[in-house]
């Protein structure tokens, strides 16, 4: 059988290649999409939304437990985990039907399969029905990533969990040990204490949720301690020994080991790219630490391979996947594209409260040299704060002293992953000190918070 032949070719139909198809297909480009497993990814499947799915859920059930401070009544309150389980797999199951019908409906060829570049510009797949060959100019890596397996912590479906496991919990833990503090450790930390799992967090840096600014960190951390956590930093699991009903965990801390029994356990310490079985190295193309090495522009070095989402490395961020995607068809096509930039990409966390930023951390700003200045406002300033029963949050902002450049923003609050966008699009228009000042924002909104945190770094906060 001949090879079918296209403009561009994608492998992998995630948050990155899913939306690279669509780009290219709008473009007028003749684009094939390969997917082994989903469409729409981990991120639709087994991450970002089946997990915002399953936190809704704990969210409701914390809001039915504190019924009265609203002055409702709630009885005998209570919940199914299946149920909420079930709710959380239509969710993503009605949007991953959502990608095909929106492949097809630009007219992109799907092919469901397992991809592998047998030389430039040709890919081998295989299928249920055998293998077919395709051929074109460009070809996109979108293949993703998984979760890193640490040697004798591994995840085996029973006690030890990662991530897929912990969407479809064959019980509910009583007792959780979650290693790991980085957002998706902290978001299944968060979804199963608030469902009365006594969680234990291991951190193996100096605080939680350690790319956050250190002030966001301890206060994240102050506010799961009081939802009765335990939060143990810069400690280690060395090792796990499993039993049918029990995990005993090794957790080093300062030099010395402990030996605690926990029921079940999440291991959330990061992930790997996909790179393997690709053909990836026979090509010549360069692979770093299981991650793709391309410059700004997504490029691998090999002519018409780009790589494109978590397996061209950090930030692993489905929105980040997405605009390489548009970018790098926007390439193919020979239209004039904007590197996508790390530093203005916000990173959102959905545990309770919420985290999230945008560019450097105060820390960050300093060690790059900047003098700086400093805003902040607590939501118990805030009317709509203490109107929803929130307020416990802080909003942060730090600024160039010299030129008024916004150069990072942290929140830790109700909404805040909501809110960023804000001083996200704010960073993109280069907007200065002055202009937020003299932006009028809704009264009473949470909003209104981003707006005297700035006047604060620069001493002019009214509501505190």
């Amino acid at each position: 059988m001949a090879a079918q032949t296209f403009d561009m070719i994608v492998i992998g139909a995630g948050p990155g290649g899913y939306v690279a198809a669509i780009r290219g297909a709008q473009l007028g480009l003749k684009v094939a999409c390969v997917e082994r497993e989903h469409l729409g990814g981990i991120c639709l499947n087994w991450g970002c939304i089946p997990t915002k799915a399953l936190l809704r859920s704990a969210e409701v059930f914390h809001l039915m437990e504190r019924a009265k401070d609203f002055g409702l009544s709630a009885e005998k309150i209570g919940y199914d985990i299946d149920a909420v389980v079930k709710r959380s797999r239509g969710v993503a199951a009605q949007l991953s039907g959502g990608i095909g019908h929106l492949l097809k409906k630009n007219k992109v060829t799907t092919i469901m399969g397992e991809a592998r570049l047998t030389g430039k510009g040709k890919v081998s797949v295989k299928t249920d029905k055998g293998t077919e060959e395709l051929t074109a100019k460009n070809i996109v890596l979108a293949t993703g990533a998984r979760a890193r397996e640490l040697p004798g912590l591994e995840a085996d479906g029973k006690r030890v969990w990662a991530y897929k496991t912990a969407l479809q919990p064959p019980h509910m833990p009583k007792k959780l040990l979650v290693i790991g503090s980085g957002a998706i450790g902290i978001e299944f930390a968060s979804f199963y204490n608030t469902l009365g799992a006594e969680t234990t967090v291991v951190e193996v840096l100096d605080r939680v949720l350690p790319v956050e600014d250190a002030e966001i960190s301890a206060f994240a951390k102050k506010a799961f301690t009081k939802q009765g956590m335990k939060i143990l930093e810069k400690s280690m699991v060395k090792q796990l020994d499993r039993s049918a009903d029990k995990v005993v965990a090794h957790i080093e801390t300062g030099g010395k080991v402990e030996k605690m029994e926990f029921d079940t356990v999440i291991s959330a310490v990061g992930i790997v790219g996909n790179v393997e079985n690709l053909g990836l190295e026979e090509l010549g193309v360069k692979i770093d630490r299981t991650h793709v090495v391309t410059d700004e522009f997504c490029r691998t070095g090999v002519e018409g391979l780009y790589a494109i989402g978590d397996i061209a490395g950090a930030p692993w961020l489905a929105h980040k996947a997405s605009h390489e995607g548009v970018m790098v068809a926007e390439l193919i096509k020979g239209m004039h594209a904007h590197p996508v930039k790390p530093e203005s990409i916000a990173g959102c966390t959905y545990c309770h409260p919420q985290v999230a930023s945008v560019g450097l951390t105060e820390a960050k700003a300093k060690e790059q040299g900047y003098e700086v200045k400093v805003g902040k406002f607590p939501f118990i300033g805030n009317g709509k704060a203490i109107a929803l029963g929130e307020p416990e949050g802080l909003i942060k902002t730090v600024f160039d002293a010299k030129t008024g450049e916004l150069l990072g923003a942290h929140m830790v609050g109700a909404e805040v992953t909501e809110m960023i966008q804000g001083y996200v699009i704010g960073r993109k228009l280069e907007t200065t000190e002055q202009d937020l000042m003299e932006t009028v924002f809704p009264h009473p909104t949470l909003s209104e918070m981003m707006h005297e945190s700035v006047l604060d770094a620069f001493d002019r906060v009214i509501h505190m």
